[in-house]
């Protein structure tokens, strides 16, 4: 496990400045790094959701087995080869959606699941659309910690989302930067795969209480 220095963090609800074509087209593994603590945004008429990214997994194309680019393009899988920025949503285990990032130049694979967020604002949209109910601070974890259960929160689908440019003003659904400096970030091993399962391309923010799966600790 990697870890970097961490610092604090600014107020989300200063201004949000709309992650970039170039922010995006960089190697997954950057792009993953870089992305911990950004804000992923949806508008949905005259609200928006707003969670914190905590957790992303970086796949890196034609050389990585687990990576869907893996057997190469395919109808399904065309967006995770460009242009960069683009979303890439995609059915698991037949009952939700998993949202992913494109990377890398046009024509080159690669790209960024995301794994969990932590809600800032927006909760009540959040809670209606996963069907539960919110009652205490402990329970902010079912809305978005998990790829399905962060796709479902911000109403992510592979027909109203997939190749959906994150980076275009028009887009109501796109990643930000609030001003926040940095967090700390480790990195491990991916989870819930089997080929290529000892790469460490999972980056999350340790000690983070939206990050799913066991927890990373900081070793001191």
């Amino acid at each position: 496990m990697i870890l970097r220095p961490r610092q604090s963090r600014n107020d989300h609800r200063s201004s949000l400045a709309r992650l970039n074509y170039a922010f995006y087209n960089r190697d997954p593994r950057e792009v993953s790094h870089d992305i911990l603590g950004k804000i992923l945004v949806r508008r949905e008429g005259r609200k928006l959701l707003k969670a914190r990214v905590v957790e992303v997994e970086a796949y890196l194309g034609a050389g990585d087995p687990a990576a869907h680019a893996a057997v190469g393009r395919t109808a399904r899988n065309e967006v995770l080869f460009g242009p960069p920025g683009r979303a890439y949503v995609y059915f698991i285990y037949g009952n939700h959606w998993c949202f992913n990032v494109s990377c890398l130049p046009d024509g080159v694979a690669g790209g960024v699941l995301f794994r969990a967020l932590e809600p800032l604002e927006g909760l009540d949209l959040m809670a209606i659309a996963r069907g539960v109910t919110i009652q205490s601070p402990r329970d902010r974890r079912l809305l978005t910690s998990g790829p399905g259960r962060l796709a479902e929160a911000f109403g992510i689908t592979r027909a109203r989302d997939n190749g959906k440019d994150l980076s275009s003003p028009k887009s109501d659904l796109w990643l930000a930067d609030d001003g926040s400096a940095p967090p700390r970030v480790a990195t491990t091993v991916r989870i819930g795969i089997t080929k290529a399962a000892d790469m460490p391309l999972r980056y999350v923010i340790p000690g983070n209480a939206f990050v799913s799966g066991k927890k990373v600790r900081v070793e001191t």
